[in-house]
């Protein structure tokens, strides 16, 4: 929902945050992906640990890289196939580490029940991604949801700076199902 309104619109403000830090040296844009999920990786490991800021901060830092190696492709023309790959690959690698550092926390505090529901948010997290792959792979835009990755990285963000994980993980249990089965339904209605 949030990239479908936003877009590209970012990109002008991301690339002036980009430029203040770096001036006008251009960094590739799969090293700046590479980076995103180094930070989503530092993210998971914060949040396994109990350090919630600090893993909501490398997650911020991991999704605003998220953001600036798009903007940096388009901007300089180095848009690729295998950029978009590697990102969306990488994307998934990150996404599933955080729910992996959100399982370990809840497992290591007892929580067993929140570690069950963490799984079934990853689960859906996971699927979400490979629904809309198997549409395209039909030839189908499967973009349609409630839960695309921005709106879960800003509900773990709540999650983490205000310490209501066990709510979020709650959240996203339900609602990334729920997207699934939104694109199910999309799907359905497009191939009859």
């Amino acid at each position: 929902m949030i990239s479908s309104k936003i877009g590209h619109s970012l990109d002008p403000a991301i690339l002036k945050v980009y430029r203040f830090f770096f001036r006008n040296k251009i960094i590739d844009p799969n090293a700046l992906t590479l980076c995103g999920t180094f930070f989503g990786f530092l993210s998971a490991l914060s949040v396994a640990f109990g350090f919630f800021i600090s893993g909501g901060a490398a997650l911020l830092v991991s999704g605003f890289f998220d953001l600036l190696d798009g903007a940096i492709a388009r901007q300089t023309n180095r848009v690729s196939l295998f950029g978009g790959f590697l990102d969306s690959v990488l994307d998934r690698y990150s996404d599933l580490a955080v729910m992996l550092g959100v399982f370990v926390f809840f497992l290591n505090g007892g929580e067993r029940t929140y570690a069950v529901v963490t799984f079934i948010a990853a689960t859906g997290i996971a699927i979400i991604p490979y629904a809309r792959a198997r549409a395209e792979a039909a030839s189908i835009s499967c973009t349609t949801g409630l839960l695309e990755r921005p709106e879960r990285i800003v509900l773990l963000l709540i999650g983490l700076f205000f310490n209501i994980l066990h709510y979020i993980v709650v959240i996203l249990a339900v609602l990334s199902h729920i997207t699934v089965i939104q694109r199910i339904m999309y799907v359905k209605r497009k191939i009859e």
